[in-house]
């Protein structure tokens, strides 16, 4: 059976925590609360130096376990046996970042673990400099619908437009994604028909993952007790069955206005993936160069952030890649047992 990491991603508000928890339903997946501390770790890796000498480690582990930033809590493992499992554990960055969501999966005695932040869809490169033998899992839903229930999230503090261009963003990465990597690790699916017919969605999905199919998957309430932490009220219906009454619910939640832009600047996107635009009529002109200079500056400064990334890889003080299951030993070229060979372990990763 596969022991690669699963990521969840896609737009926010596009059912991401509502497939993480009908993956978490699975008895041998546990996909863990969003954290914050993968991306910081990973951006911050020449401050926590050589990874491979114990005190480094050790930094680390403190670091993501005590932090108030992290998350940690919400995970709720045992903090000196984190760090001590981190310290007796490989010197890169991904097993040491690794080993959270691994001890996280044992909590429920489960042998797989999995991540989910919508973010992650434009930093899959960098998720597989960690885990090079992930699995990615691209939740698309209908753009006027992400951007009408981002307008409403109490920690949303920007506008439409910013929530416009963020699933354009999404969109526009999964195509990349779905271009150039291989079918055993990309997969897409809509949540127009995860919710209309959970059970056949979920079947296909676990055959990309290479698990059998549960039917707890598709009756997810008793995982979002634990896996939904209490404060998080805006995923109050994770709580209750899998649902379509949200779908096209952007036709009430949207002003005129947000409804032409979004299909004059994203209707190829959307008929691209099968939403039906309606034809309204075109957007003013001046909501139009709003959009495209926020979509300027937001594409400025994903570059400024990939030349930084680029430099500190010229600099990285330690292994980045994990070293924790079966495939990444073998990509690493970690000598594997006699009795087993190179391509038996990576059949089984």
């Amino acid at each position: 059976m596969s022991d690669r990491p699963i990521f969840v991603v896609g737009c926010p508000r596009s059912g991401t925590t509502m497939l993480q928890l009908m993956l978490h339903s699975h008895p041998r997946i546990a996909v863990a609360p969003e954290t914050r501390f993968l991306v910081p770790a990973y951006h911050r890796r020449r401050t926590f130096g050589d990874l491979r000498v114990e005190e480094r480690r050790r930094a680390l582990a403190q670091w993501i376990s005590s932090d108030r930033s992290t998350k940690f809590h919400e995970l709720k493992l045992a903090k000196d046996d984190y760090v001590r499992q981190v310290v007796e554990g490989p010197g890169s960055l991904g097993s040491v970042i690794g080993t959270t969501f691994r001890m996280y999966a044992d909590r429920f005695d489960k042998p797989r673990w999995g991540d989910k932040r919508p973010s992650y869809v434009k930093q899959v490169d960098m998720l597989l400099r960690l885990f090079p033998d992930a699995q990615f899992i691209h939740l698309i839903r209908d753009g006027r619908d992400c951007v009408s229930s981002l307008k409403e999230m109490p920690w949303y503090n920007l506008d439409s437009f910013h929530a416009v261009s963020t699933w354009a963003e999404a969109i526009d990465a999964g195509n990349k994604l779905r271009r150039t990597m291989p079918e055993d690790s990309y997969y897409e699916l809509r949540y127009e028909d995860l919710t209309d017919d959970p059970s056949t969605e979920m079947k296909k999905l676990c055959h990309f993952l290479d698990e059998d199919f549960d039917p707890m998957m598709v009756s997810p309430r008793e995982a979002a007790q634990v896996a939904v932490p209490p404060h998080k009220v805006w995923h109050r219906n994770t709580h209750g069955e899998v649902t379509r009454s949200r779908v096209g619910s952007w036709t009430t939640r949207l002003d005129g206005w947000e409804i032409a832009l979004c299909e004059q600047v994203l209707g190829a996107r959307l008929q691209a993936n099968g939403y039906e635009l309606t034809g309204a009529p075109a957007a003013a002109k001046e909501h139009v160069l709003t959009l495209q200079k926020t979509m300027q500056k937001r594409r400025a400064s994903r570059m400024r952030k990939a030349m930084r990334d680029r430099i500190n890889r010229l600099r990285e003080p330690s292994p980045v890649a994990a070293l924790l299951t079966s495939k990444q030993q073998v990509l690493a070229g970690v000598p594997q047992p006699r009795n087993e060979s190179p391509e038996l372990a990576q059949r089984a990763g």
